[in-house]
Order: structure tokens, then sequence, then C-alpha cells
């Protein structure tokens, strides 16, 4: 009898020791497939990162582009407007000139009169 529980014994240590490789293996094959699993989800990741980029890039450049379209035309509106006051200003220059003109003729034409 203590023959056979021994041999008992030993089929179970070793049907154990099979159960526990076989455990491995699957755990082993796990690990590698979660693995594999993370690899996707870090190459998805990259790829939504670079499409992230992309994107902010492209709303960069159309703030940087509406940003030069603004001050270009506050530059032409300057410009006009330098342009309206160096009239404004010309033409009062002419009617200064216009004015320092006819007191010049009045000057010559009438004697000076001194009181």
């Amino acid at each position: 009898m203590a023959e056979s529980q021994s041999r008992y014994s030993i089929v179970e240590r070793l049907t154990q020791k099979k159960l526990d490789i076989m455990s491995s293996k699957s755990n082993v094959k796990e690990d590698v497939k979660r693995k594999e699993q993370k690899i996707g989800k870090l190459k998805k990741e990259l790829e939504n990162w670079k499409k992230d980029i992309q994107e902010d890039i492209k709303r960069e450049e159309r703030k940087k582009i509406l940003e030069i379209e603004r001050v270009a035309q506050e530059f032409k509106n300057i410009k006009e407007q330098v342009n309206d006051t160096e009239k404004v200003f010309d033409e009062q220059i002419k009617a200064i000139e216009s004015a320092l003109k006819s007191i010049e003729e009045i000057s010559r034409t009438y004697p000076n009169i001194q009181s």
C-alpha cells in the first residue's frame, strides 16, 4: 500500500508540475500577447499624436495668416489716412500761401499808414 501511495504521490506531483508548466507556458503567451497589444496601442497613440500636431500646426498657421492679413489691412488704412492727411495739409499750406500773397499784394498797393 505504501508503494501505491508512493506512486500516487509521484503521479500527483508530476501532474501538478505539468499543470504548473502549462500555466507558466500560458502566462508567457499572455505576456507576449499583452506586449503585442501594447505595441499596437503605442503605435496608435503615436499616430493620433502626429495628427494632433498637424492640426495644431494648421491652426497656428491659420492664426498667423489672419494676423498678417489684419496687420496688412491696418497698414493699408494708415497709409490711406497718411495720404488723406497730407492732402489736407497741402490744401492748408496752399490756403496760407494764398493768404500771404494777398497780404503782400495789399501791402504793395496800399501805402503804409502810420499814426
